[in-house]
């Protein structure tokens, strides 16, 4: 059967049925639920463009893929591009699902097809359609981080070598590194003066002592629900929100789970600053830490502190000098 000729039909419960894909970097596997039809297709602009053609022409109430590397970010925009419900799981999700299924086998098929049957069974909302300057802003954000790691690997090697000429070598590629650094930098900082929002919203962040640029640029690309949801979602999203492992008589320890990995560690550094210089952080921690909590589990909260804090400035469009009066 051709891909064009992947036929679907409302089901009798009239729920619409869903599209599932796995994606590589060569090939697109595809099935429906519920009524399976695994095909596969070169993940190239041609295959693209045969999805979306087929998408427009079905009754899919969702197209479901994992994120894979940066693999399905052209699908997924020429999905969004042409008004799709397409969403982006985490590849987590859906492995856990399929163990709740008890599907222990992984292959590209057998993923495409357990994709398909977490859309169909959950109803997940769509993903987010970005700006095309945010998509921009993200890969320079990106490219930095990656820069940032590759310097920091360089100055390790740098204080192990005893070679001259293999510490020649290091310096070397640390100075080009750091010119990389600047002229990214100096992008970003273009593409924040120039658009107002964003510029009022680093303003608004990087008032609060231990934020710092970074931590403002990442919150601003990679949490556009800040102040737009409540403290107790937000804090879910971002997974610094302290889940229960209690069970019977047992009574586990709260651990934070999931939610945005980015996220969390620019939040983990500005709270391990604040903890010095910002006085509510500051307080928190030694308080937690008087109660004889461990230092982890204090940074924990000050993370979620800092986080519900943010929150509420960017929701009411207060500095933190008025915010902190209502802390």
């Amino acid at each position: 059967m051709g891909l064009l000729d992947m036929s679907v039909a409302t089901t009798a419960d009239h729920k619409r049925p869903v599209l599932g894909i796995d994606v590589a970097k060569d090939f697109l596997d595809l099935d429906v639920c519920p009524h399976p039809q695994p095909q596969r297709v070169p993940n190239d602009p041609a295959g693209h463009a045969a999805i979306v053609h087929l998408c427009q022409h079905q009754n899919f109430g969702a197209i479901i893929l994992e994120a894979s590397g940066g693999y399905e970010q052209p699908l997924v925009a020429a999905l969004q591009a042409a008004a799709l419900p397409v969403v982006v799981l985490n590849p987590r999700q859906a492995r856990d699902f399929a163990k709740s299924l008890n599907q222990l086998a992984k292959t590209d098929a057998l993923d495409a097809a357990i994709l398909a049957r977490f859309g169909y069974a959950l109803d997940p909302e769509p993903t987010a359609v970005p700006s095309p300057e945010t998509t921009r802003f993200q890969a320079l954000l990106a490219r930095r981080g990656q820069l940032v790691q590759m310097r920091t690997a360089e100055l390790n090697r740098l204080k192990q070598a005893r070679d001259a000429d293999v510490r020649s070598s290091v310096k070397a590629v640390v100075r080009l590194l750091e010119k990389q650094i600047a002229s990214l930098e100096r992008q970003i900082d273009d593409r924040i003066r120039t658009c107002p929002v964003w510029s009022r919203l680093e303003e608004l962040l990087t008032s609060v002592p231990g934020v710092g640029d970074q931590t403002a640029r990442t919150l601003i690309v990679e949490l556009p629900e800040l102040g737009k949801v409540t403290r107790q979602e937000i804090a879910r999203l971002v997974g610094v929100a302290p889940l229960n492992r209690d069970s019977g008589m047992f009574r586990g320890r709260r651990m934070i789970h999931g939610g945005r990995a980015n996220v969390r560690k620019v939040l983990y550094m500005a709270a391990l600053v604040g903890t010095r210089r910002n006085p509510i952080l500051r307080a928190l921690y030694e308080r937690l830490l008087g109660a004889g909590k461990r230092k982890k589990v204090a940074l924990v909260a000050c993370m979620h502190k800092l986080l519900t804090i943010l929150n509420a400035m960017v929701r009411t469009q207060t500095q933190w000098r008025v915010a902190i009066k209502n802390a």
